[in-house]
């Protein structure tokens, strides 16, 4: 069984939390931290239990670009033998008008040896993303146009969401994996407000903010007609920032509760 981290949750990751949003579309920067554990198990190869920590930093604005840190530590036990254990650190920089892209990803476990990733993504004037890595193997790679890093896709959604869309079809290109890989994304956004709001309740940062359920599914997109890789499942406020997650891998899903939400100093560099 090997594991996956999902990192791009909270980039989604967790992957998958911007700054504040605001009118103008500036994003302005915060701190998360989230606990994991199993949400869900079936068959033979699923774990039993789940224990680890997901730790989020986001900061930067549009004309000085965004800068974030990423870790996620997660331990599977399983029914017999020996837990299994990753550890995945990751830091990227993306310019504020998605030109660029630089991102390190790390890990380490006891599944599987993981080479570091490292490399540097460009946008040409034609919209074509093309992809110089260093690690694990210096090579370059043209990805091909359409495709939104990160801290742009996350912008998407809440665009779309703040609009009343209620679904939004993405690539993504975000550096993990293998360096080279694009997801094509299927992003469906509930009613605003829908359900109840545990995180809102158990943070100052959050109450008072509108917020969408939203759900990423996460597909190869060298694999035609296959299944989701994993699914993502949180609560999306306005201000950018994700609430607790479901990662839904098929076999296991985790969840991930936020216990810790922070919204730090604005960059200062320029107005936002």
């Amino acid at each position: 069984m090997r594991m996956k981290s999902g990192w791009m949750v909270l980039t989604l990751a967790l992957c998958v939390s911007a700054g504040q949003a605001r009118a103008d579309g500036a994003l302005a920067a915060h701190r998360a931290a989230y606990n994991i554990s199993l949400a869900t198990g079936t068959g033979a190869q699923a774990p039993v239990s789940a224990s680890g920590l997901i730790a989020y930093e986001f900061r930067g604005s549009r004309c000085a670009g965004y800068a974030s840190n990423f870790r996620q530590v997660t331990v599977l036990q399983k029914s017999e033998g020996n837990p299994i254990s990753a550890d995945t650190k990751a830091t990227m920089f993306e310019d504020g008008q998605g030109r660029t892209l630089q991102f390190q990803v790390d890990s380490s476990g006891s599944d599987s040896p993981t080479d570091p990733i490292e490399g540097k993504a460009a946008r040409s004037d034609a919209g074509v993303v093309s992809v110089d890595l260093a690690k694990p193997t210096p090579q370059k790679i043209d990805l091909g146009s359409d495709i939104l890093f990160p801290t742009q896709h996350i912008a998407k959604i809440i665009e779309s969401a703040t609009a009343g869309g209620s679904t939004l079809q993405a690539r993504v290109f975000d550096g993990s994996d293998t360096g080279s890989k694009i997801y094509d994304t299927m992003t469906v956004i509930g009613k605003a407000g829908a359900g109840a709001a545990e995180d809102a309740s158990n943070s100052e940062a959050l109450k008072g903010l509108a917020r969408w359920p939203v759900t990423i599914s996460y597909f190869d997109a060298a694999k035609k007609d296959s299944a989701a890789e994993y699914i993502l499942t949180f609560d999306l406020y306005e201000n950018g920032v994700s609430g607790s997650l479901k990662l839904d891998y098929g076999a296991f899903a985790l969840a991930a509760h936020l216990v810790q939400i922070e919204l730090l100093p604005a960059d200062a560099s320029c107005a936002n």
